[in-house]
């Protein structure tokens, strides 16, 4: 029985746009194994098996596990002798911090700057939910959430530094190849790139560099699905 990853789509179910379910996909592939997609609308989460309420769930034969790092976990348990995603104990630990650090410095920024991207690109039983959840957590319309959002990009650019210097030493948060932690950030980059045209990366930012070079990663899975036009 395939390996199912159910991930979160809006109108298209061809552009997955979750970082959580990036992470998962790269992860995947980078131990070498094929999955099938499940594609699930906001409305349709409570649904997927398990009851858990969120993405990604991944479905392995009889076993069903919820959230992005638990699955990595389960990965790395499960098939040992496939390519590490973490690198040994100590790099496990250390991915929990970068998806902390990435969950509170690009996570809350790539939302507020594509937050009515988003929106638009679901069905209306899905814009109806995105709308008034959002709104009712941050008090403001959409409209009001994303407006000035272009002056928002240089000082999260400033934020981003620390990132920028390892880059530029190394081609992946993992050394010279890539491991969990550079799927962790991936994933918010690559949510940007799906869910919006906004431009954010500058040609030449080591951070851009990087992000290219993991497109390209495990037959270009990242680029399979194109960029928001």
């Amino acid at each position: 029985m395939a390996i199912l990853l159910h991930e979160l789509v809006g109108s298209d179910p061809a552009k997955p746009f979750s970082p959580h379910c990036w992470k998962v996909r790269l992860a995947l592939r980078h131990k070498g194994l094929d999955f099938q997609t499940v594609p699930v609308p906001f409305t349709g989460v409570p649904t997927i098996e398990g009851g858990s309420g969120i993405v990604p769930v991944l479905r392995d034969g009889a076993t069903v596990v919820a959230d992005s790092f638990a699955i990595a976990e389960y990965l790395e348990a499960t098939y040992p002798d496939a390519p590490s995603l973490f690198g040994g104990e100590g790099g496990r630990h250390l991915s929990r911090f970068v998806e902390s650090w990435s969950q509170r410095t690009i996570h809350p920024v790539v939302g507020s700057l594509a937050l009515l991207d988003i929106h638009d690109a679901l069905d209306p039983v899905d814009q109806a939910y995105f709308r008034q959840s959002r709104e009712t957590r941050m008090g403001k319309t959409l409209e009001a959430l994303v407006q000035g959002r272009e002056q928002r990009v240089a000082p999260f650019l400033q934020q981003l530094e620390p990132l920028r210097a390892l880059l530029g030493a190394q081609p992946f948060l993992g050394g010279p190849d890539p491991l969990f932690a550079d799927y962790i950030v991936f994933g918010a980059f690559q949510w940007l790139r799906v869910s919006s045209s906004l431009p954010v990366l500058p040609a030449g930012d080591p951070i851009a560099d990087w992000f290219e070079r993991c497109l390209d990663l495990h037959g270009g899975e990242g680029r399979l699905v194109p960029a928001a036009a």
